[in-house]
Order: structure tokens, then sequence, then C-alpha cells
């Protein structure tokens, strides 16, 4: 199998988007995002119909523990303990979680190899404080417009891709076929493996994350020349995994992010955005995804909507 995986770093180099938009570029990607592409993304809205691709922010995720847990809630005031003058109450809450606890966007600082971040900043700029350079308030403009919905689990006519399963760019030329779409630049790109839904029957946060489907090396090429500006999915990390080569984790992660400058979502819910576009046949749509302006944040929790 590892003999048609191409070497991480000669890829790498073959798709990298540094200094496509000035040295000092913190966005990546998303630059492609136009107002005009955005403009255009509008007039996909034709039914007024919204669905929310956010995982609930509860105890009751898919974090097993560890370096990632599902969000803990704390009441500050419970509306029974103060009272105001007129006898109203109120109440006040906090919650404590890792920014990619639940539905989430890895950030251009969230991974790099060779000592870079993407567009070559240093890697020894994310320190304990955080990332000098490619923070996710970067993004908080720039995540709006025409998304696409490729359903690799229907079109596999599964209710889940298992675990280890890479899809290729043949996969994603059959999906965007079957739809009757075609992706290009400035689009954000949704791929579905049912993995959400496995989630949802099994109830089983350490079986969840021992491995995914997901998107294999060789779909970066795709990708990039299609010029996609964001990837999302319903697994927990977008690519395959155990990973194509033996041994290695990730390498599509270091590609996509460090090289590209792609923005990646993942454990999104997009089990009723399926049913709705396998019933209409419509497969595109309006995305809004803004993610929440945490400086120098290398992720956030996001709850886009897709709007029909």
């Amino acid at each position: 199998m590892s003999d048609a995986v191409p070497d991480m770093r000669e890829l790498g180099s073959k798709v990298s988007n540094w200094g496509r938009w000035g040295a000092d570029d913190q966005r990546g990607a998303t630059n492609l995002i136009t107002p005009e592409r955005v403009r255009a993304a509008a007039g996909l809205v034709r039914r007024g119909d919204i669905f929310d691709l956010g995982i609930p922010l509860d105890s009751d995720g898919p974090q097993p523990g560890g370096a990632r847990i599902n969000p803990i809630r704390l009441m500050s005031e419970n509306g029974q303990e103060q009272v105001l003058p007129g006898g109203y109450r109120w109440a006040d809450d906090y919650v404590f979680m890792p920014l990619q606890a639940a539905s989430q966007y890895d950030g251009l600082a969230h991974v790099h190899y060779d000592d870079r971040l993407y567009n070559g900043h240093p890697g020894d700029s994310v320190t304990v404080k955080g990332a000098a350079f490619n923070g996710i308030e970067h993004q908080a403009r720039g995540i709006a417009g025409r998304a696409v919905l490729l359903d690799i689990a229907r079109l596999k006519g599964v209710d889940w891709l298992p675990a280890g399963t890479a899809i290729t760019p043949d996969d994603l030329d059959a999906a965007c076929e079957a739809h009757g779409v075609t992706v290009g630049p400035g689009d954000i790109l949704l791929f579905r493996t049912g993995y959400r839904r496995r989630f949802l029957t099994e109830r089983d946060p350490a079986s969840f994350m021992a491995g995914e489907p997901g998107l294999g090396l060789a779909t970066a090429q795709w990708l990039r020349d299609r010029d996609v500006a964001v990837v999302g999915s319903d697994n927990w990390g977008i690519e395959v995994l155990p990973g194509e080569r033996e041994g290695a984790l990730f390498e599509l992660h270091m590609v996509l992010i460090r090289d590209m400058g792609l923005t990646l979502a993942e454990l999104l819910d997009l089990e009723e955005l399926a049913e709705d576009c396998a019933a209409d046949g419509v497969h595109e749509f309006f995305y809004a995804g803004p993610p929440l302006k945490f400086t120098r944040g290398i992720g956030t929790p996001i709850n886009p909507l897709a709007i029909k």
C-alpha cells in the first residue's frame, strides 16, 4: 500500500502556497474566499433552510480523556442564591475545555515540521503564550462562502467507512460526478465518512479515537489543483488513521496546514445535511463558519451553518 503513497516533503513542496499572498501572510488558503466568490455563493440560498454542523459542547462528547477532554461546566451563579432588588434572580456559568474538544478548526499554527510553520514563520514562535504567527484570529472574517458536500459513505453504500479506509482522488471525483457538482477555487469542501453516525451508534470514545477513515495523502494534490480554501469532515482528524505509511502519523496534516495553509474543520455533524442533500439532490450550499477570535489561538470551537 505504501508504494503508492507520495513522499510527504516532496508533495508538500509541490503543493506549497508559501509566498503566494505575500511573505507576511497568516491566513493561507482562506485568501481564496474573495468578495466576488462570497457574493456568488449567496445565490445558493434558495429555501432558507439552515443546518447547524456543530456537535454539542457537553460531557457526552467523543473525547476519551488525556490531552483533550470533553467540556466541563461549572455554575458561578445558579439563580437560587443571589437576589437582586425587585426579587430578580440571575445565573452565570463557566466552561472548561480545550479549544479543539468538539467541532473545531485546526488553525495554521497547529502543526509544523523542519522548524517552520505555514509561510515560513518560525516554529519556535509558538510558545506557552500561544502562536505569535498564524493564530486563529487571522481567520475571523474569512470562512464563509460556497461549500460542497461529498458523501463518500453514501457513495459506497455503507453507514460509515471503517477506520483505516483511505479516501482517494478517484473517490472524490466519483462523488463529484454522482452528486452533480464541481469543486473550485475558494470552495469549502466537506466530505462525509459516516463516522459521526458511528459515534452516535456505539458511544465508545476510545474506539472512535483509535483510528478513522479519511483522506489519503494523494488527495493533497487534488485539493491544490482545485484551490480549495477549507476542508471539513465528520471524522476527528480529516486524514486516514492509521496512516498509509508504516510508522507515519498525520502526514496529511503537515502538508495541508503547514505547506498549503488550509484550515481544517473537524468533528462536524453532517448527518442531517447529508440526508437533505440526498433528498433534494443539491450538494452545494452557502457555508458560514467564523471562528471565535482567540488571539494567538491554535484552534477554536465552531458551530458552522449550512444554508440552502
